[in-house]
């Protein structure tokens, strides 16, 4: 657990000015080191398909903020008529700029050990961008390419639609949803702070 020192009041509209400053630096590092940020993400996206998805995928690969999921599902390749394998490219910013955006908070909040907790917050959340990657790639596979290459993957109707659900909630609600639970949940002593400024006004 990460040991928050004295909590002091502070309003609400000096904090929101504190974030609004530190959002464009954290959106230039997160983007600028979005290689490095990408890499452990592409491990964990590897491991995942490898333990759950290993008829379907056989390699991750890495290139800058890009992952290339290469599946195992076969196609022919324009009117050469050569075989090929279907491949996805996956942005990680996609499904990362929720960090910046918590990075931010967590800075202006000025609470003890931010360091500490900014590597939390990356520990946390990496495993939700995988979670939209991961769908991103299978909702490709099932829903946009032809009738015949979807069928190799052999999904059935029930999970045709969990695949669907799985990627509308890894788009839309775990990027900016789970950033924000995990600063509240971390910051409690902070947002009670504004309650207890505000009372005593």
């Amino acid at each position: 657990m990460i040991e928050v020192g004295p909590v002091r009041g502070a309003p609400v509209g000096r904090f929101v000015l504190r974030v609004a400053a530190w959002l464009p630096a954290a959106f230039l590092v997160w983007y600028l080191a979005g290689p490095l940020l990408t890499w452990p993400i592409a491990l964990l996206t590897s491991a995942v398909t490898r333990v759950a998805l290993a008829d379907v995928v056989q390699a991750v690969e890495q290139h800058g903020h890009v992952l290339t999921i290469v599946s195992t599902l076969k196609t022919t390749l324009g009117t050469t008529g050569k075989a090929g394998v279907i491949s996805v490219d996956v942005n990680t910013l996609l499904y990362s700029f929720g960090l910046p955006m918590l990075a931010a908070l967590i800075l202006a909040a000025r609470q003890s050990h931010p360091v500490r907790r900014l590597i939390l917050a990356y520990l946390v959340l990496a495993p939700f961008v995988t979670w939209g990657l991961v769908a991103e790639f299978l909702k490709h596979l099932v829903f946009d390419t032809s009738v015949a290459v979807a069928a190799q993957a052999g999904f059935s109707p029930l999970q045709r639609e969990v695949i669907a659900f799985a990627y509308q909630f890894g788009t839309l609600i775990l990027p900016t949803v789970a950033p924000a639970v995990f600063w509240v949940l971390t910051h409690r002593r902070f947002l009670e702070s504004f309650a207890t400024d505000e009372a005593q006004r």
